[in-house]
Parts: C-alpha cells; sequence; structure tokens
C-alpha cells in the first residue's frame, strides 16, 4: 500500500468556508423586509431631532434592535408594521432624552460608542444636511406637546398616513385629523405674520 495515500489520523481534509447564514424563518424575512423598507425614514427620524452622526447612528440601530427582540409582539391587526417601528422610535427617543438629561456630562455616552468610519460619517451628515429644513420645522413646533409634535412630523415630512401616524403616537385616527387641522392653521397662521412682517 502506499504510503501517500493513507491519511495521517490527525490530519483532517479543510473544511469548506462556513456560508453565509440566510433567513430561515418567515419572520426572519419579513424582519428584513421591514428594516429594509424603513431604515432610511426611520433614519431621518433622527436626522431631524440630532446633529449628530454618531446619535443618528445609535438611535436607528436602538430602535431596529429593539424592534428586532420584540417583533413576535407584532400585530398586523392593530396596525401597520410602519406605524409599529415608528412607535419604537419614538420610544427610543424618549429613553434617549431622559438617559442624556440625566447624563450631561456626557462621558459615559463616549465611552460605549462604536466608532464610525469616514463613509458612514459622511453619509450621515449628508442625511442631517437635508434633514435640515424637517429639523427647523421640528424646532419650530417645540412649544407643541411631544404627541402633537411628533404627529405633524409623520405624516407631513415622512409621509405616513394619518391613520398609520394616529397608531404610533397612539390616538385615534379622528383625533389625528382634528389635531393636523388645528396645528396647520395655527402654523398657518404664525407664517402669514412673519410674512406681513417682512
Amino acid at each position: 500500500m502506499d504510503v501517500t495515500e493513507t491519511a495521517h489520523p490527525l490530519r483532517r481534509p479543510p473544511s469548506p468556508p462556513p456560508e453565509r447564514p440566510r433567513p430561515t424563518s418567515k419572520a426572519a424575512v419579513e424582519f428584513e423586509r421591514l428594516y429594509r423598507a424603513e431604515v432610511d425614514a426611520v433614519t431621518a427620524f433622527f436626522a431631524r431631532r440630532s446633529a449628530d452622526p454618531q446619535v443618528v447612528a445609535d438611535l436607528t440601530a436602538d430602535t431596529f434592535v429593539a424592534a428586532i427582540t420584540s417583533y413576535g409582539t407584532f400585530n398586523p391587526r392593530k396596525g401597520t408594521a410602519r406605524a409599529w417601528v415608528f412607535g419604537i422610535a419614538r420610544r427610543v427617543y424618549a429613553h434617549h432624552c431622559a438617559a442624556y438629561t440625566q447624563q450631561r456630562d456626557g462621558v459615559r455616552k463616549l465611552a460605549g460608542r462604536r466608532v464610525l468610519d469616514a463613509d458612514q460619517v459622511g453619509e450621515l451628515l449628508d442625511r442631517i444636511d437635508a434633514e435640515r429644513a424637517g429639523r427647523d420645522l421640528v424646532n419650530e413646533l417645540a412649544a407643541l406637546p411631544e404627541a402633537d409634535r411628533t404627529l405633524v412630523e409623520l405624516v407631513d415630512l415622512t409621509g405616513m398616513p394619518a391613520k398609520e401616524a394616529a397608531r404610533a403616537v397612539g390616538i385615534s385616527p379622528g383625533a389625528a385629523r382634528m389635531r393636523l387641522m388645528r396645528i396647520r392653521a395655527r402654523l398657518r397662521s404664525v407664517t402669514e405674520t412673519e410674512g406681513a412682517e417682512k
């Protein structure tokens, strides 16, 4: 018997490289579809609230981490997936604001950040610049209650139907329509007054 044909008992043939894991369940495929459909809108939502690319990236990531860990609780009979994700984004932002208020020195926040590469920072700065007008509107609406501000933003800036936005904010569709009419009338009167003063 030829010695070269005998395999050494301690040597194993090289194993093939591991394949990229593929979604195996229907829920994983649905969540991936949801992520791809909403990640830009969620990033824009946070870019209207912060000019810091790191904060925008972190809050967007936190939103989708919360969404994937609670995806089993999503009930399409109670509203659309988009409204559900924006409800999570609102809670993530509220939690961020509370944490920031308690930790004003910022040192703790800097220690846990994932460092973005130059391309990621550039993309987020472009997004933040693109949302400048939206950020200005959010700042002008600062005198309104949080639910009203978010309602206007979701409908007028994000393009979400009022019925979906109502679910994301936690109010009835009728109440949302009434609030939107009242808020828009108020904004028109402010805009007309500013225009007359110029």
